[in-house]
């Protein structure tokens, strides 16, 4: 089970809204690359705020999503982007309702 996260809050800046979504699509390909992501969600939460959340089994994954392309590519542009600095939380999960694993025939894998 997924254990740790991480959540990300962006405010874009004024007319750059756009080309966060556009931005925070784009990374979907990098984030499907990461191994250790169990989990990834680009998130519109108002007109101009914007949210990533993951999730990671332990602490390695987590660190290797933060030093990761999605990351990099971020903070590279934040300045341009974003209104004021990501705000970066990494909260532990302690409850989470998921799909069942399941195999080619709809087998529930998990039960054996």
């Amino acid at each position: 089970m997924e254990k740790l996260g991480i959540l990300a809050v962006l405010e874009a800046r004024p007319g750059k809204e756009q080309e966060v979504e556009r931005f925070l699509t784009s990374a979907l390909p990098m984030a499907e690359g990461e191994r250790e992501t169990v989990s990834w969600y680009a998130l519109k939460l108002g007109p101009s705020t914007f949210g990533i959340f993951d999730t990671f089994v332990d602490e390695s994954g987590r660190e290797a999503h933060l030093s990761g392309d999605i990351a990099k590519a971020l903070f590279a542009r934040a300045e341009e982007l974003f209104a004021k600095p990501p705000a970066i939380d990494q909260p532990e999960i302690l409850a989470a309702k998921t799909p069942k694993a399941t195999g080619a025939l709809g087998l529930n894998l998990e039960a054996r």
